[in-house]
């Protein structure tokens, strides 16, 4: 069975201003519909992760999943809302990805599920190379089982709030992608960064 694909756009994206990093666009399309395109055909049908008023997503015509904790519990909250919408609906893992990264590998989801076929409660996190050969980790893109959706209850309502934390006592795997010139993770915080994800596009024209 395919994951379910869960946007998580549940930030806060205060160095914007605030509002849906989402709705910003690149060449008048917007980050939403470019994450969308990379998920569609890999998974098991895509659900948004954000807060407040969901009918400010009704455009989009896919159904919106609230945190269930309380407060801005970050990243981990929405992998929660995911894991509990996919238990509801007989899908037993979730693909997460960020609403601010437009450029993610397209190979994305097949890679995190080959990495994980021998695990009995598969999980695994995206992560690049850089310099010296360093691992960056990208939390927000993994592949997450829905077996553990209440030990990661638990592990919020404690106060635990880092991804690695948690990840890290399950036997996660890293599933490293080629990052070449340009970081596929490259997520859009300031306008300047928007200005850069403007120039990529035309690079690849």
């Amino acid at each position: 069975m395919k994951p379910l694909g869960v946007i998580l756009a549940g930030g806060q994206a205060r160095r914007m201003g605030g509002g849906d990093k989402g709705r910003l666009e690149i060449s008048g399309i917007s980050l939403f519909h470019h994450v969308i395109e990379r998920l569609s055909g890999h998974v098991n049908g895509i659900v948004i992760n954000a807060n407040g008023d969901k009918t400010r997503f009704n455009d989009l015509s896919y159904e919106v999943v609230s945190d269930s904790i309380e407060g801005f519990a970050g990243p981990l909250a929405g992998v929660l809302a995911g894991l509990d919408h996919a238990a509801a609906n007989g899908v037993d893992t979730i693909v997460t990805v960020a609403a601010d990264t437009p450029f993610y590998p397209r190979d994305l989801v097949t890679r995190l599920r080959d990495a994980v076929e021998d695990m009995e409660a598969p999980l695994a996190l995206a992560a690049t190379r850089g310099e010296g050969g360093k691992k960056w980790m990208h939390p927000t893109f993994g592949l997450w089982p829905v077996a553990l959706r209440d030990d990661l209850r638990m592990h919020i309502q404690d106060g635990g709030r880092k991804v690695l934390g948690w990840t890290d006592r399950h036997m996660c795997r890293d599933v490293v992608f080629e990052s070449g010139d340009f970081d596929p993770f490259f997520n859009i915080n300031t306008a300047e960064d928007l200005e850069k994800a403007e120039q990529r596009v035309e690079q690849s024209r």
